[in-house]
C-alpha cells in the first residue's frame, strides 16, 4: 500500500539517538552510529521522532510500504528491556568547556567541571553519540570520583566519561565480567573512532567487573586501541 512513512538521511544523521528514544513503537534503531528504520510495519507515520532530530535528518515520504502492524509492535516491545529511565536526562548532548585552569591538589577549592557530555551512565549513553568520534574514553567506577579528590582534573578533563557500578547495575555481574557492560562498550568501540581508553576502578574486588568488561570489549571490537587501568584505594590514593 502507499502510505506516509519516515525517511532518514544518513548524511545528516549525527547518531545522537534522540529519535530512537522518541519512537514509542521501536521503529528506529541505531546501527553503526546512524539511525535507521527497523521495519516499515513498525512505523505508524505520526512522526514523534521529527521534532527531536537536531539535524533535520528525518522527513516524511509517501511510498509503497507495509501497513502499520500494531499487534506486532506490541509483541516486539513486550520482549524488549525497558530503558532504565525514560526522562529527559537520557537525552544525549555535548557540553562546551573552556580550557579554564583547574586548581591542583586533591582538596582544591571548587574547580570548574571538566565533564564534556551527557549522559554519563554506561547504560544510558547512545552508542552512536557524536562526541565519541576521535575521543579519548574514560570508563570509570562511579565511586572513584568521590574517593579521588582531583578526579575531574586528572581523569575527566579532555576525555569522554562513562561511569557504572557492575555490582549494583546488574546483580552478580562482577563475577560475570561486568554484566551487559561489555556488549555496550564493544558497540561503542566498534562504531566510533576511539583514540584511547582509560579505566579507573576502585581497589575493591567487585570493581573488577568494570575492568573485565572493558577488556572484553577491547578484545571483541576488532581494533587495536591503547588502554590503561588505574586503581584507586578507598582512602583516595592511586595504587597503580
Amino acid at each position: 500500500m502507499i502510505r506516509k512513512i519516515i525517511k532518514i538521511d544518513p548524511e545528516k544523521c549525527n547518531g545522537c539517538g534522540l529519535c530512537a528514544a522518541a519512537c514509542h513503537e521501536g521503529a528506529i534503531c541505531m546501527a553503526e552510529g546512524k539511525a535507521v528504520l527497523l521495519r516499515d510495519d513498525y512505523c505508524d507515520g505520526l512522526g514523534d521522532c521529527l521534532p527531536v532530530c537536531p539535524t533535520g535528518a528525518i522527513t516524511f515520504e509517501e511510498r509503497e510500504a507495509l501497513a502499520y502492524n500494531e499487534a506486532e509492535v506490541k509483541r516486539s516491545m513486550a520482549q524488549q528491556e525497558p530503558l532504565p529511565c525514560g526522562c529527559p536526562g537520557t537525552h544525549s548532548r555535548t557540553l562546551d568547556r573552556n580550557e579554564a585552569p583547574v586548581s591542583p591538589g586533591p582538596c582544591a577549592p571548587a574547580p570548574d567541571s571538566c565533564l564534556r557530555q551527557w549522559p554519563v551512565q554506561i547504560k544510558l549513553v547512545p552508542v552512536g553519540a557524536p562526541y565519541f568520534q576521535n575521543a579519548n574514553l574514560l570508563v570509570s567506577a562511579d565511586c572513584a570520583a568521590y574517593a579521588y579528590g582531583n578526579f575531574h582534573a586528572d581523569y575527566i578533563k579532555n576525555r569522554i566519561t562513562l561511569i557504572g557500578c557492575p555490582k549494583l547495575d546488574t546483580p552478580n555481574s562482577a563475577e560475570l565480567g561486568g554484566g551487559d557492560y561489555s556488549e555496550k562498550l564493544t558497540a561503542i568501540l566498534k562504531g566510533n573512532s576511539i583514540k584511547s581508553v582509560t579505566v579507573v576502578r576502585m581497589e575493591v574486588p567487585c570493581c573488577g567487573g568494570i575492568e573485565n568488561a572493558v577488556k572484553t570489549a577491547l578484545r571483541d571490537c576488532g581494533k587495536m586501541i591503547p588502554w590503561q587501568v588505574v586503581t584507586i584505594s578507598t582512602d583516595g590514593r592511586i595504587l597503580e
